[in-house]
């Protein structure tokens, strides 16, 4: 026990010990509050965009007005409030029961942290779109592109950032499209690619692209990662989350789409006695 404790690492935590060290800012009394360089009140309070320190406070650097502009109307376009949507339906619930608003959005946001929808799938397109581009400046075509990745899923074209559940098409993407011409924001390699393997899908599994797809090789063409992306889209789902809240909120308690028991199918083991 005690050779083992010896070899523990206290130094580490010594340096540290009664220390909050920070390499993005703070607020110093007497002198003012400063992110990543910046003064807060000086340098951005009223001459950047509040997206613009979303970006910066992700990131480590801050974007040009017109990429915030798209991460703004991005953040529209991902955020519904339709009640009937898995994390809105818990803002739903939320005022419903009479929660705090800031309970129900919070848990809406979790709930939005998921694999198959939500900002998390982001990762998984971003590394899917770079790779692809990768193995195209190496030689392998489109084509070959999505023929390897049906090969890995049993000939179906199981790609993060194309297709879409219940519907075809994606009017998100025709929106951010519309907002990246009129700030004149460039199509890079990435999305070149992107819409090159989105034609192949077309013609042979009618299947388009999606706000992910896009979303990913759009901000990889401006230098994002994967992670840096994820992050700045962490809270994109909370205001069609709060709106849900409030139009519950603002109805009778406990009204949001009650069930009996009977509504609810049962498959597990038959009703038995408590030993």
């Amino acid at each position: 026990m005690s050779s083992n404790m010896n070899n523990y690492p206290y130094q580490f935590w010594d340096e540290r010990r009664g220390k909050i060290q920070s390499k993005k800012g703070g607020w110093v009394v007497g002198k003012g509050v400063f992110n990543h360089g910046y003064s807060m009140m000086d340098d951005l309070v009223g001459k950047v965009s509040y997206m613009q320190v979303v970006v910066l406070n992700a990131t480590g650097r801050m974007p040009e007005r017109a990429v915030a502009d798209w991460f703004e109307a991005a953040h529209i376009c991902m955020s519904w409030p339709d009640p009937r949507i898995w994390c809105n339906q818990i803002g739903a619930l939320g005022g419903t029961t009479r929660t705090s608003v800031v309970a129900a959005t919070t848990a809406g946001i979790l709930a939005a942290d998921a694999k198959s929808y939500g900002s998390k799938p982001l990762l998984q397109g971003v590394r899917f779109i770079q790779a692809a581009l990768h193995d195209n400046h190496r030689g392998v075509s489109p084509e070959e592109i999505v023929s390897n990745e049906c090969a890995k899923h049993r000939g179906k074209p199981n790609i993060t950032g194309y297709a879409r559940p219940l519907a075809k098409g994606d009017e998100r993407v025709v929106a951010l499209e519309r907002v990246q011409k009129v700030l004149g924001l460039p199509v890079g390699e990435h999305l070149q690619l992107a819409l090159q393997i989105e034609i192949i899908l077309l013609r042979n599994f009618d299947e388009g692209m999606n706000v992910n797809g896009y979303a990913s090789a759009f901000l990889s063409d401006l230098g994002y990662t994967d992670e840096e992306i994820y992050r700045i889209f962490a809270l994109v789902v909370n205001s069609g989350v709060t709106a849900c809240y409030v139009d519950t909120h603002d109805k009778a308690p406990d009204a949001f789409f009650p069930l009996r028991c009977a509504d609810i199918e049962y498959t597990g083991k038959m009703r038995r006695p408590v030993p």
